[in-house]
């Protein structure tokens, strides 16, 4: 399949996620059972893994290909009306703004590759992503799909009518690159730009109430550290100003707003009700471009954003990010797992 094929057939699938009714869990069955219709029994095989299979659950990172063995169903294997059926089930489980930063992120490996080289270190590309199913799709029953690759994966387990997204990667490398339309593409550039409007509509002593004395060398919550926690830091939501409160919740909305409208209205609120015991951190330069770490706790809530590698420094703008959206309380769903 042709390149250019592959993204008109990632973006050009219509928006009918952004706009989800009470009915959102019946149509992502629905659009799983499809992708499984289109594929052979040797296919389903490698797709399904036993519900609660929590060795399936934690076989995510945002490791490449080669350096991370994952288990599933490999992108680069399928056939176009499979792909088709695939990112139809992703975009009835996602917003359309959710569903084009996963698609954004998932490009930006193709780039890399590009960066790369053939035949260099690990396997890049969009290509070298997997899916899984584990559970078989139910309105009732607990069920999970698994999408992921190099810095990006999505867990997305399906309680009844609840959906959770957590815990999910939100990564991309490179940060910034060039589409075959001669665009330039941004995945977390919104990310980005929120979190430096909220470090800098804070007056210094909330700057320095949010700052973080050490920088971690990663995300503290990233693959293989589910089940831990991490103790809230920084700045709490109860000493911001309304606006700075409103601004914090437009940087969550962009990870609570990942998922249908109809799941991140309930997530939002969860999210809100606990926005007093909501902390901010950051560690890093003010300075829109440089490289910083930040992070959001609260009850149900963890976000970490960490630019790694080439521009970490400070000399040129961070080219490799690497971030984790939890949620402590019911990661995989856990609440409505019993």
């Amino acid at each position: 399949m042709a390149k250019a094929q592959l993204i008109v057939l990632l973006l050009g699938l219509g928006t009918s996620a952004a706009h989800a009714s009470p009915a959102t869990t019946p149509k992502i069955v629905a659009a799983a059972n499809a992708f499984v219709t289109t594929l052979s029994d040797a296919e389903k095989g490698a797709l399904f893994f036993a519900p609660g299979d929590t060795a399936q659950k934690q076989r995510w990172s945002n490791l490449p290909a080669g350096i991370f063995k994952r288990a599933g169903l490999k992108w680069g294997d399928l056939k176009e009306p499979q792909r088709n059926a695939w990112l139809a089930l992703m975009q009835a489980t996602l917003s359309a703004e959710g569903y084009r930063r996963v698609v954004d992120e998932w490009r930006a490996d193709d780039a890399l590759a590009r960066e790369s080289g053939a035949g260099r270190g690990p396997n890049f590309g969009m290509g070298f992503y997997w899916i899984a199913l584990i559970g078989k799709p139910s309105e009732t029953e607990p069920w999970q799909w698994q999408w992921g690759g190099h810095h990006v994966t999505i867990n997305a387990t399906v309680a009844g009518p609840h959906v959770s997204l957590t815990p999910s990667f939100i990564g991309v490398q490179p940060s910034t690159f060039t589409d075959a339309s001669g665009a330039t593409v941004r995945p977390l550039g919104d990310i980005e730009r929120d979190a430096f409007a909220l470090m800098n509509w804070l007056d210094a002593d909330q700057q320095r109430a949010a700052s973080l004395a050490r920088r971690p060398g990663d995300v503290v919550l990233g693959p293989g550290e589910d089940g831990k926690t991490i103790a809230p830091e920084g700045l709490p939501a109860a000493r911001m100003s309304e606006d700075q409160r409103a601004a914090l919740m437009r940087l969550i909305a962009h990870y609570a707003g990942l998922a249908n409208d109809e799941d991140a209205a309930e997530r939002t609120s969860e999210i809100r009700a606990g926005l007093d015991q909501t902390y901010f951190a950051w560690n890093g330069p003010t300075t829109p471009g440089s490289a910083i770490y930040f992070r959001v706790t609260g009850p149900a809530l963890v976000i970490e954003w960490s630019a790694q590698g080439p521009g970490s420094s400070g000399a040129q703008p961070p080219s490799h990010i690497h971030g984790i959206y939890r949620d402590p309380t019911n990661d995989y769903a856990a609440r409505f797992v019993r």
